[in-house]
């Protein structure tokens, strides 16, 4: 039977897990950080009037009203 004070794990492997929660935890902030800014935006795009573009259809007047014959 192998004492208790006997390490189990290397070096190298722990150092491995290390950086792969260390990865894991920054990939997940990144990805909160989107999230939160993706929200941000739908908000002030929600809150602010639709900009008025050269696009948009416009009736005119002679548009509107029916040709008489």
């Amino acid at each position: 039977m192998a004492s208790s004070g006997k390490r189990k794990t290397t070096r190298a492997k722990l150092d491995r897990e290390r950086r792969l929660i260390e990865r894991r935890l920054e990939k997940k902030a990144k990805k909160e950080a989107r999230k939160h800014s993706a929200t941000n935006d739908s908000v002030a795009d929600s809150d602010s009037p639709p900009a008025m573009t050269d696009q948009t259809p416009q009736a005119t007047v002679e548009e509107a009203a029916p040709e008489s014959p």
